[in-house]
C-alpha cells in the first residue's frame, strides 16, 4: 500500500453481522501468500508468478470464468532499477500479472472487487521503511496477503452463496502496486468489460489488523458517489466507521475512480510493521478480518436495492507538494484524531530515530511550522532538504519535549 494523508470523519454504531467468511480459509491462502517461499512476492518475479498461480487455481475452483482462456492478464512496464537516481540512463522492461474471474450472472451491470497481491520482495525497490532492507524477505501479510485472501473469499461467497445477485462480479487481484498502481493501471488502459457497464469498484488494501480495542476501520471514497454515506450511515456494525470523501487514494480504486466509476476501499489501519520484514502472517487478526469481509458483504448486498450509482467527483487530498527532498523516518498514525501527528513507527538510522523520537509521540512543531494534522506535517516537512538542522516539538505522555533534528 502506497502512502498519502487522509481527512477524517468519524461514524459509529453497535451491531454484528451473521458470519459469512471462515477465518480458516483466510488463514490458508495468508500463510501460504506470505511464507518465506514467496520471498515477499515482489513484482515480476518469479515468486509473484507462484502467487498469480495459486490466486488463479482458487478462482477456477471457486467455478469463475476467466478471459480469453486464462485468468493471468500479463502486462508491460518500464521499471527504473533505482528510482532515487535523480538521472535515469535506462529503464528495464518487465512484464507482470494481473489475475482476473469473472462471475456472469448475466446482468447489466459489473461490480468489481479488487486487491493488490504484489510486496516489496526482498527490499531492492527502495520502498522498504526498514533501515537495511536488501536481501530481507518482505513477506507483506497484511499488504497485502489480508486483501488478496478477501478476494478470494468474496468471490467464493458470491458464486456459491446460492442467489444469484443482480450483478455479475469481476474479480482483480492487481499486481505492481508497490511500484505505483501499475496493474489497476494497465487494466483500466485494457479492460475486459466495457467500463461503462461497471457500477462501483471495491478495493481492499491491508484489512488483516483490525485493533480489537478501537475497532476502527477506515472507508476512502465516500464521496465518489451521493448514495455511499447514507447507504454506510445506515448499516448497522461494531466498527468505529472513519470515512475519507477522496477518490484518490493510496491504493488501486484511484485507477477506477479517474475513470468515472464509484469507489470505496476498505483498511483497517496503518501499523508498525508496515513496509518491513516484520509484517508476518502471525499478527494477522483473523476474527476482525472476517467482520470486515461481512461488513464489506452487507455493504455490497445492500446497493442491490439502488439503481446503477452516480458518480461523483471529490475533492483530492491536500498533500502540499508532490514530493519531498527529505523524510523524517516516521509512520504517521492517520487515524489519529486529536491535535498533532501521532507517530506510528520509527525507522532505525533515520533522522526521527537519531533525534530519539519514539512510537507514540505526538508531532505539533517542526521548526518554525506548527503541526496540527498529518496533511500539516507534510506541508512542513516539504519545506527542508537535506542536511538542514531544526528542532522538532512533541508530546510524549503529556508532556513536550523539543528535540534537535538533522535531515
Amino acid at each position: 500500500m502506497k502512502k498519502i494523508a487522509i481527512a477524517l470523519v468519524l461514524f459509529s454504531v453497535s451491531f454484528s453481522f451473521a458470519q459469512k467468511i471462515k477465518s480458516e480459509s483466510l488463514k490458508k491462502h495468508i500463510s501460504y501468500l506470505a511464507s518465506d517461499e514467496l520471498k515477499g512476492r515482489g513484482t515480476s518475479s518469479p515468486e509473484e508468478i507462484l502467487a498469480a498461480n495459486y490466486i488463479a487455481k482458487q478462482f477456477k475452483s471457486i467455478g469463475l470464468t476467466n478471459f480469453n482462456n486464462s485468468y493471468l492478464k500479463s502486462f508491460v512496464y518500464k521499471h527504473n532499477p533505482n528510482p532515487h537516481d535523480t538521472v535515469v540512463k535506462t529503464l528495464e522492461e518487465k512484464k507482470a500479472n494481473n489475475v482476473i474471474g469473472f462471475l456472469n450472472n448475466k446482468a447489466l451491470y459489473t461490480i468489481v472487487i479488487g486487491a493488490h497481491y504484489d510486496h516489496l520482495g526482498l527490499g531492492h525497490d527502495h520502498n522498504s521503511l526498514d533501515a537495511n532492507p536488501e536481501g530481507k524477505i518482505h513477506n507483506g501479510a497484511d499488504d497485502n496477503a489480508s486483501g488478496t485472501a478477501g478476494v478470494i473469499e468474496l468471490a467464493n461467497y458470491f458464486t456459491n452463496n446460492k442467489i444469484v445477485e443482480p450483478f455479475n462480479f469481476l474479480f482483480i487481484c492487481f499486481s505492481g502496486e508497490e511500484l505505483g498502481l501499475l496493474g489497476s493501471k494497465k487494466y483500466i488502459e485494457n479492460p475486459d468489460i466495457d467500463l461503462k457497464s461497471v457500477d462501483y469498484m471495491i478495493n481492499m488494501d491491508m484489512i488483516g489488523r483490525l485493533n480489537d480495542s478501537t475497532k476502527k476501520l477506515l472507508v476512502y471514497g465516500v464521496g465518489t458517489s451521493p448514495v455511499w454515506v447514507p447507504l454506510i450511515d445506515s448499516l448497522k456494525s461494531n466498527f468505529h466507521i472513519i470515512k475519507d470523501s477522496s477518490g484518490i487514494g493510496p491504493s488501486d480504486q484511484t485507477s477506477f475512480y479517474l475513470k468515472d466509476i464509484p469507489v470505496l476501499h476498505f483498511f483497517s489501519g496503518q501499523h508498525s510493521d508496515y513496509h518491513k520484514p516484520s509484517d508476518d502472517e502471525n499478527k494477522i487478526n483473523y476474527k476482525g478480518e472476517v467482520e470486515i469481509l461481512d461488513y464489506i458483504i452487507a455493504t455490497i448486498e445492500k446497493t442491490y436495492h439502488y439503481p446503477k450509482l452516480t458518480f461523483s467527483k471529490t475533492r483530492n487530498p491536500d498533500m502540499g507538494r508532490s514530493s519531498f527532498k527529505v523524510t523524517m523516518g516516521v509512520m504517521p498514525d492517520y487515524t489519529f484524531e486529536q491535535e498533532g501527528m501521532r507517530i506510528d513507527g520509527v525507522t532505525d538510522g533515520k533522522p526521527a530515530s537519531k533525534a530519539g523520537l519514539q512510537k507514540g509521540d505526538i508531532v505539533i512543531r517542526l521548526g518554525n511550522h506548527n503541526v496540527k494534522n498529518v496533511q500539516e506535517y507534510m506541508k512542513a516537512l516539504s519545506n527542508f532538504k537535506k542536511g538542514d538542522a531544526t528542532e522538532v516539538e512533541v508530546i510524549r505522555d503529556t508532556k513536550k519535549m523539543v528535540l534537535p533534528l538533522t535531515f
